[in-house]
């Protein structure tokens, strides 16, 4: 064979080297596609499997429907909302699905607008929120602080929501809500309407309404109802606040980026959301509410606020809520052609073993 092999032409050495190494390629791409196939079947039998477990476990030994809280018939969402961070903008939106996806949007208006309950009425609160039976699934939305339903012995906790902004951006556009009101009701009068001071003469000349002490407001609200709360400056507060936010709210969006914290919460909330996002686009009751006569202030007016304690305490917390959303975004939607697109389901179940007790698995326990 040796001497066949020195007695035969470079041409045909190298063409059966060649043949020989197409043919292992062949066998190799051969190889990974029977691998492929398999995993494919694999993935395709446990979404099958996942399938029947899901219509065998979907319901209770009472013969009731089991779905997830988020979807169920009993969801509730509270978005306690922060003044002047577009919540009206959001909450009519909710107003505009609710008969269409079938739910009740309820309006908590508090005496005085005080964000603070008195603990009987936190009591009540509660209560309502936890067996009234008829507003179910409900949007509850109003300027009241948060709330732990788990404090008070409720087993069936609401979904909490909410949206921050810019702390300077928000006080001034309060300020001038409170002396110029908006274009969503033009005709009602407000607390300082007749006061013409800008925000930077007012804060030129110390006055009250546009102190560092009025940029206190966000923390507050993710604090709750503890006296340390609306200690302005409080860096028990903060923490405080960072805490409920990251372990009791469902999602905390930013004004900047509205629409993305609208898209976000149709994909994981559709039985309450489906549709938002196109409405928020497209409709013309979400976009109804713009401060009036709102002038922006100056670099001189941004540099002292900047200067104060409160401003870095409420910063602090304003960017920590942009960086848990900006990471929460990040893993929920894409950009494409300079739009946004939500990312499709990107889990699934397979190499599901011990593969001869399958079916019996499938059929007794829920994954």
């Amino acid at each position: 064979m040796g001497l066949l092999r020195t007695m035969m032409p470079v041409q045909f050495q190298l063409a059966a080297v060649l043949v020989f190494a197409l043919a292992m390629l062949f066998m190799e791409n051969q190889i990974q596609n029977l691998e492929e196939s398999r995993a494919r079947l694999e993935r395709t039998i446990a979404r099958h499997e996942v399938a029947e477990v899901e219509q065998r476990h979907s319901k209770d030994a009472a013969g009731r429907e089991l779905t997830p809280p988020a979807e169920s018939e009993d969801a509730v969402i509270i978005y306690n909302r922060v003044p002047k961070t577009a919540s009206t903008s959001f909450t009519n939106i909710a107003y505009d699905l609710c008969g269409k996806n079938r739910f009740h949007v309820l309006h908590i208006n508090t005496t005085k607008n005080n964000p603070v309950m008195s603990l009987q009425d936190q009591v009540r609160f509660v209560r309502n929120v936890t067996s009234w039976r008829a507003m179910k699934p409900g949007f509850y939305h109003g300027h009241v602080a948060y709330l732990d339903f788990s404090k008070y012995g409720a087993t069936d906790t609401p979904m909490y929501i909410n949206v921050v902004r810019d702390p300077v951006e928000r006080l001034v556009s309060y300020y001038y809500f409170l002396r110029f009101g908006d274009d969503y009701r033009p005709r009602l009068r407000r607390r300082k309407q007749g006061d013409k001071k800008t925000f930077d003469e007012c804060v030129s000349s110390g006055g009250s309404d546009c102190a560092p002490e009025k940029l206190w407001l966000q923390i507050p609200f993710f604090c709750g109802h503890h006296s340390e709360c609306w200690t302005a400056g409080s860096r028990w507060a903060l923490e405080r606040a960072k805490s409920n936010l990251l372990d009791r709210y469902l999602l905390v969006g930013v004004t900047e980026e509205l629409e993305d914290f609208i898209m976000i919460l149709e994909a994981a909330l559709p039985r309450f959301f489906k549709g938002a996002t196109e409405l928020y686009r497209t409709g013309k009751k979400s976009h109804l509410r713009k401060t009036r006569d709102k002038k922006p202030p100056s670099k001189e007016t941004i540099a002292k606020l900047r200067q104060s304690d409160i401003w870095k305490i409420e910063n602090e917390f304003y960017e920590y809520a942009l960086e848990q959303f900006q990471f929460v975004r990040a893993h929920a939607v894409r950009e494409k052609d300079g739009e946004l697109l939500v990312l499709p389901e990107s889990f699934f179940y397979e190499k599901i073993y011990p593969k001869a007790n399958r079916r019996k698995v499938a059929a007794t326990e829920t994954p």
